[in-house]
């Protein structure tokens, strides 16, 4: 027995699923074009960055240099830099007191760890962002040096007003 003849579809059919057979990848392929060209502008961007940039550092970089930024700090600036030896990441936010509490802890220290008066992130450091650590402002700061593949953080604070700490982190992980 032999089956059926296949039946031929209609033509509004054909003239609707074959254009989309056809259009829908196109359309697929110039709108993945589109963003990959974006991403790797905004990458550029940010590697050519000389200054700190008024955004959050994304949180793979976050999470390889070690700056956990609690939530609700605002504002929120970074600046990463790469050479042969090593690689920082220069952040800086003003955060609550429990907002300071909680990234000390998560970074491995406390507030009584801060030594009052103590400007840790060196001048050259200072300089490579263009903060000012001024002697009219109440510094606190620590160094955390790790062992292995871990960052070490300068980190200093600024408590000159006590509800809103600003926090100045520079995470180096070093290469040689």
């Amino acid at each position: 027995m032999s089956s059926p003849p296949l039946r031929k579809p209609s033509r509004w059919v054909q003239w609707t699923v074959v254009p989309l057979l056809i259009l829908v990848p196109i359309f697929y392929v110039i709108i993945s074009a589109e963003q990959s060209r974006d991403g790797g502008e905004q990458k550029q961007k940010q590697a050519a960055a000389t200054t700190l940039t008024y955004l959050w550092p994304t949180k793979v970089q976050r999470r390889i240099y070690e700056v956990p930024i609690p939530a609700r700090s605002r504002p929120v600036a970074y600046l990463e830099t790469n050479n042969w030896a090593a690689s920082s990441l220069y952040v800086q936010f003003t955060t609550s007191q429990g907002g300071l509490d909680t990234f000390l802890a998560q970074v491995g220290s406390s507030r009584a760890a801060l030594r009052d008066g103590a400007v840790t992130v060196s001048r050259k450091q200072a300089r490579t962002v263009r903060w000012a650590f001024d002697s009219g402002q109440h510094w606190a700061g620590v160094r955390l040096e790790q062992h292995g593949d871990k960052p070490d953080h300068d980190i200093t604070v600024d408590l000159s007003s006590p509800d809103a700490p600003v926090v100045y982190v520079v995470s180096t992980m070093d290469f040689g």
